[in-house]
């Protein structure tokens, strides 16, 4: 290997303090092993093969670190369990979730200094604005975080914070190997597929949750790697657990076709739920957000979380306890150790205890994360739609309307709801089916699914996790027009070679400039570095040729100096497109956050670059 040109590689490398690092802590020799097979990796597989084999290794990782997860939540669980005697509602028993908020905040703050809350959002960032890079600390931080959390009794889930991990891996190894953009585009997907695949044991899912929540277009090749690492993940989980049985046991009634109306209105039920999870909790989370100091969150959330598992103790961890349950007609086993026990017999109570729950569900993971915490909405979603599906069966057959199967509407529920927060009705579908084997309900689950998503898209076009990034229009979407602009940098496109001029400016001085000035029109600026007006040359060739007038006119007479259409530095290009297209302009102005002028964007520099960025993410 030619010396110059493993440095040429190296100084374009993605990692390049990485390979620094190899060189500080392990020599020369092992920086020069790895650079040489990066050379001849370059040289001999392309990227499409070579990524391949990279989804083999995603989906691996991904499978361990999902059971590093699970198994330090476990432990954690089975300590609590054994140190306090929840039967009697122990008082310390309810205060341990803030003992894991309490942890996980210090965690986060004092040793990560980085915010990794809402995993997907930042996927989602990455994905869309971060050329797909993601912190190489989130390939750990969210799995000590989040067991923390959870493994007290936070009451979130903690598929999030492992998809988010999985993301990191898939993108720091391309970045290790210095792969395309679109490539490591596809490399954070199959981090996300083999996530979801190894922590839920549900490789369809991991796959489908990529397209459909994470947004990728990709064609049959690009798919192929999304495959490789769910599989991956899903058997390796299965063959280190030494459990290929599904995550909750479920023995369901058959489908019968008198009940599909029944169906339809569990998913409008369940779109509505999913509207108030998605409102109710953007709201908490403002909230939580408002207050000014750590000390003031933690103290409202845990105060908070604390009241709500003492009278509504199903609220304490994911709730996957409750939902098993719930599924196999235990109902009497959710109000164990709460108030409400006594009165399990009475339906009036009961369900007045179950909406309680389905109500209270997201003050308690809002608090919990909103306290310093960090966990998903996957398992707060699960939790309420299968109570949600439950309790509209129940009132049904209370009333007399029906004679329904409640454990098959509390598994439509669960699909029904994930749906609609997620606005992923396939992925709802898959993940219920493939969560408890039942294949055999596949009808009721897309038919709840996809009724609670439509429900729920009339009054919110995006889900929780891409609310955030829509507002500031930095989301990528299956609208392949919006997901080029999208991608494209303002600032990298701005002009900023054009020749300035001040309004005291002659006329002369004007010419003088055009002499070697290849553009037609002038910002004009003030001595603040505000732009005034713009001088336009077609506007002053009647008298720009005219000698006599070179020391009579000043800029300021000539230039236009009225309100000019501009775009602000931090605009997403779909805004500046925008106004491109309603003032009919081929060229704008370009300001900073202040107000001071920084440049100009010309809408062919846009095209160009457009077509540049759709090469580029084009396949090969």
């Amino acid at each position: 290997m030619q010396e110059q040109e493993k440095k040429e590689f190296l100084e374009k490398s993605r990692m390049k303090r990485i390979l620094q690092w190899m060189l500080y802590r392990g020599g020369k020799m092992i920086k020069d092993q790895f650079l040489n097979f990066l050379v001849w990796r370059s040289r001999t597989i392309s990227d499409k093969h070579f990524v391949m084999i990279l989804s083999l290794l995603v989906g691996f990782f991904c499978a361990l670190a999902a059971l590093l997860l699970g198994f330090i939540i476990n432990h954690i669980h089975e300590f609590v369990r054994t140190s306090f005697d929840r039967d009697d509602l122990n008082y310390l028993y309810l205060a341990t979730p803030m003992i894991g908020i309490l942890f996980a905040s210090l965690y986060v703050r004092c040793i990560v200094k980085d915010d990794i809350s809402h995993g997907v959002t930042k996927i989602l960032y990455a994905i869309s604005q971060n050329k797909a890079i993601i912190k190489v600390h989130n390939m750990w931080s969210s799995v000590i975080a989040s067991s923390l959390t959870i493994g007290f009794g936070g009451s979130v889930g903690a598929e999030a914070p492992i998809v988010l991990t999985g993301s990191a891996i898939g993108s720091n190894l391309g970045r290790l190997f210095n792969l395309q953009r679109k490539t490591m585009m596809l490399l954070v997907g199959c981090g996300a597929a083999g996530a979801v695949a190894g922590i839920f044991k549900a490789p369809l899912t991991g796959v489908i949750f990529t397209l459909e929540v994470l947004m990728l277009d990709l064609n049959m090749s690009s798919i192929v790697p999304l495959l490789i690492s769910a599989a991956t993940a899903a058997v390796c989980t299965f063959f280190f657990t030494g459990n290929s049985s599904s995550m909750f046991e479920f023995t369901p009634d058959p489908f019968q076709l008198e009940r599909v109306p029944y169906y339809i209105l569990l998913g409008v039920v369940c779109g509505f739920v999913s509207l108030y999870f998605t409102r109710g909790m953007s709201k908490l989370e403002s909230f939580f957000a408002s207050l000014d100091t750590p000390l003031k969150k933690f103290m409202a959330g845990a105060l908070l979380l604390g009241v709500l598992i003492f009278f509504l103790p199903p609220l304490y961890g994911e709730g996957y306890d409750t939902i098993s349950y719930l599924l196999n007609n235990q109902v009497d086993m959710v109000t164990q150790n709460s108030v409400f026990y006594d009165f399990r017999n009475n339906s009036y109570m009961l369900l007045l205890f179950l909406v309680l729950v389905v109500f209270f569900k997201i003050f308690a993971s809002a608090a919990t994360n909103g306290s310093g915490g960090t966990g998903g909405i996957f398992a707060p979603s699960l939790f309420m739609g299968c109570v949600s599906g439950y309790i509209t069966a129940y009132l049904l057959n209370f009333s007399g309307v029906a004679k329904l199967p409640e454990k098959n509407f509390a598994l439509a529920g669960m699909a029904g709801v994930m749906s609609g927060v997620m606005h992923a009705p396939m992925t709802g579908t898959f993940l219920i089916a493939e969560l408890t084997g039942g294949f055999g309900l596949f009808l009721s689950l897309m038919i709840t699914a996809t009724i609670a998503y439509i429900t729920i898209l009339t009054f919110e076009p995006h889900s929780l996790y891409a609310m955030r990034l829509a507002k500031k229009g930095e989301l990528l979407t299956h609208h392949s027009d919006n997901n080029v602009l999208t991608l494209l940098e303002l600032d990298k496109i701005v002009e900023t070679d054009l020749r300035e001029l001040r309004p005291e400016n002659t006329l002369g001085d004007v010419v003088e400039i055009i002499k070697t000035y290849n553009r037609n029109f002038f910002p004009v600026l003030d001595r603040d570095g505000r732009m005034v007006g713009v001088l336009n040359l077609d506007e002053i060739r009647n008298v720009m040729f005219r000698t006599e007038y070179y020391d009579v006119y000043t800029v300021s007479k000539l230039m236009n100096n009225g309100e000019l259409p501009h775009v602000v530095r931090t605009d997403s290009m779909v805004k500046v497109m925008q106004i491109f297209e309603k003032t009919k302009l081929w060229n704008l102005p370009v300001f900073e956050e202040d107000g001071r002028y920084a440049g100009f964007v010309s809408k062919s520099k846009i095209f160009s670059t457009y077509r540049d960025m759709l090469v580029a993410l084009s396949d090969d």
